[in-house]
């Protein structure tokens, strides 16, 4: 990486974690661009190279922290000997899961802004960002040589609908149940989401 990339992703991190930082005390309504800006160090026409609005660099927060957690999760899974795509999946949203109940704040961030468009977009698009994994983590699931998956897309939407919305009551307020007692249930609902989408 040149100094001029290394300079730029320096900018565009101070943005990142300034917005962080405002977003999850302030809440973003509260939050306006020039406070971003003050906060990170960086003049405000900067931010406009890297982002529309703050809209837009929320979206990239959401995707970049939720895509450390599934990176963390999949380095995790690669020191495990699990080799079966139905444990590995559980495995991988344990984990994640796990990381949330350390991290009230980030649960709170992603889960009231969170749409399946962001993800699709990490989908879609590659990035040159490194936090973004679930672009790997999703197509390791669909190119295995032992296990089909019709409509993958379908199948890994309703699998992140359903535990992100499941997960946050029983982590934040134990309801219906607390997290431990709700992870079975949970757990058996993914696997038989996953068998009805395997050819």
């Amino acid at each position: 990486m040149s100094k001029l990339e290394a300079n730029k992703k320096q900018k565009r991190d101070s943005l990142l974690d300034a917005a962080f930082s405002l977003f999850t005390s302030k809440g973003i309504n509260k939050t306006s661009i020039s406070d971003i800006v003050q906060k990170s160090g960086v003049a405000k026409g900067t931010f406009y190279l890297y982002f529309k609005d703050k809209y837009d660099i929320r979206n990239m927060l959401i995707a970049k922290k939720a895509g450390q957690l599934f990176g963390k999760a999949d380095e995790a899974l690669m020191k495990t000997n699990i080799s079966n795509i139905y444990d590995e999946v559980i495995f991988i949203i344990d984990n994640i899961i796990n990381q949330l109940c350390l991290d009230k704040s980030l649960l709170l961030f992603i889960s009231k802004n969170l749409s399946w468009g962001i993800f699709k977009t990490t989908l879609i698009n590659t990035s040159e960002d490194k936090d973004l994994y679930l672009y790997n983590i999703y197509y390791h699931l669909i190119n295995r040589e032992d296990v089909t998956f019709k409509e993958p897309e379908i199948m890994l939407f309703m699998i992140i609908e359903l535990v992100s919305s499941t997960c946050y009551s029983a982590i934040l307020y134990s309801e219906p149940v607390d997290i431990e007692e709700l992870k079975p249930y949970l757990f058996d609902t993914i696997k038989n989401i996953m068998k009805r989408h395997t050819i």
